[in-house]
């Protein structure tokens, strides 16, 4: 018996949706494994160094017959293999070390960023962004600005994550199930950001009726510095575990069109008080990418925490316009 047919190997071979992720590292493969595991799209791994992702690409595709996915993988150094991509996931860049903060990372990823999204938008001039790469407020600035996509179609991954290590962070202190905690973090991905207490739960009840103060401040403060606990401790690395899946949370919520409400980098029109900034906020995610943001009631001191966080990604973003190759 013969079959004829396209190879499952074949970058032309996508019949379902297609996920590209830039960057195979400890983040972008992590992204690209969680994306074929919950059997959200067919993956393509994109990384300059050659044989890497094609290796890591060829491993995924052997583990299937094991975890019991079923997608097709496809590992490349060249753009043209990204074309039709329905959404594409970026954490090509430098990582942090031990002493560095995110933004020391500024320049050097400025410009990574800016030529992959270039390479991207030819290929893909309809798929949606999702950013990983550090300083998280400047890359996904400078995505928007280089793609020309509306908001709606370049989205930061930030909140997801840092709510989640909040979560755990309530979770851990209570010694609860972190099946019923909820938290929210707002603002900029940085030392800056705002977590918030008052909206953050378990099984609904406010963390402010079941901590004290000195412990909730001890949580908002190791929320903040969470990702330089990680590189501490690891030493020639960051995290990617949490960030792989974050992202992979909110990529779902889009190819499923589930319209979840997730905290996101996104671009204020307005809202907040703020113009022209991406900013962390509860953000609707569908279909359509980022088709909503919900505005919350702040406190006069929650409302100068934004602020704060405001005025860091503005000095994020002055650096970014002023570098030569923009």
């Amino acid at each position: 018996m013969r079959f004829s047919g396209m190879r499952r190997g074949d970058p032309t071979y996508f019949p379902r949706k297609k996920v590209t992720v830039v960057g195979s590292g400890n983040v972008g493969a992590t992204a690209a494994f969680l994306t074929a595991q919950k059997e959200l799209a067919d993956v393509v791994l994109i990384d300059v160094v050659e044989g890497v992702p094609q290796g890591k690409a060829l491993d995924m595709y052997e583990a299937s017959p094991i975890q019991g996915y079923d997608v097709a993988f496809h590992g490349s150094n060249h753009y043209e293999d990204t074309a039709g991509s329905d959404l594409v996931i970026i954490t090509a860049g430098i990582a942090r070390k031990p002493g560095m903060s995110r933004d020391d990372l500024l320049s050097t990823n400025v410009k990574i960023v800016a030529d992959v999204v270039e390479q991207i938008v030819r290929y893909s001039p309809d798929c949606i962004l999702l950013v990983v790469t550090n300083p998280l407020d400047a890359m996904v600035y400078t995505a928007k600005r280089v793609s020309g996509f509306p908001r709606s179609r370049v989205i930061g991954m930030a909140g997801v994550l840092d709510s989640a290590r909040m979560r755990s962070f309530i979770a851990e202190a209570l010694q609860v199930s972190i099946e019923d905690v909820s938290a929210f973090v707002l603002g900029g991905h940085g030392d800056s950001m705002v977590p918030m207490a008052r909206y953050s739960t378990v099984a609904g009840i406010p963390i402010t009726e079941m901590m004290s103060e000195e412990q909730v401040q001890g949580i908002v403060e190791r929320t903040a510095s969470g990702g330089a606990e990680i590189v501490r401790l690891l030493k020639t690395g960051s995290a990617f575990y949490a960030p792989g899946a974050a992202v992979v949370e909110m990529a779902e919520a889009i190819l499923k069109d589930k319209k979840r409400i997730l905290p996101c980098a996104a671009c204020l029109e307005g809202e907040y008080g703020v113009n022209g900034y991406f900013m962390g906020v509860p953000c609707k995610l569908g279909g359509g990418g980022m088709e909503g943001i919900i505005e919350l009631d702040l406190t006069d001191d929650e409302r100068q925490a934004l602020q704060r966080s405001l005025a860091a990604v503005q000095k994020l973003v002055r650096e970014v316009d002023a570098l030569e190759h923009f």
